[in-house]
């Protein structure tokens, strides 16, 4: 699975330009299934993102987790972060995960965010969504698992 995340100071998802997901303090977790992903994958990558140190601690240094803060998370899909624009100007997303697998592993991370006691809120699979967010520092992390 693939993951950009973005500390946040706030973050909110709409649908038809009505607010279906916000938070506060924390991340937006944009999230990608690609081919061959399993559960696995979602498990791994969900703990990751919590244990990632990417807040400030009281000395002002990044070392401090979302588990740390107690902070949310706003969780979007985004299949583009599949693209391959390794042959010319137009993206190919072939390296996504099928609808049916991403809508499931999506679903399963949201889950496995879940039973981090991590207060979450999320966007809608497959909508066109329109996400607005405050970039904390800004601090901007691609992961992949």
């Amino acid at each position: 699975m693939r993951a950009l995340v973005q500390r946040v100071s706030t973050a909110s998802v709409s649908v038809d330009g009505a607010v279906i997901g916000q938070i506060g303090q924390g991340l937006l977790i944009l999230v990608c299934a690609m081919a061959g992903d399993t559960p696995d994958a979602s498990a791994s990558l969900a703990a990751k993102i919590a244990k990632l140190r990417i807040f400030k601690d009281a000395d002002g240094k990044m070392n401090q987790s979302l588990l740390d803060t107690g902070g949310s998370a706003l969780i979007v899909s985004q299949f583009t972060l599949a693209a391959d624009t390794s042959r010319g100007n137009r993206p190919g997303f072939s390296a996504a995960a099928s609808p049916d697998q991403g809508r499931a592993l999506y679903d399963q991370f949201i889950a496995d965010i879940g039973t981090l006691d991590i207060p979450t809120a999320t966007g809608s699979f497959g909508a066109d969504m329109a996400v607005a967010l405050v970039n904390d520092g800004p601090v901007t992390i691609w992961l992949d698992v």
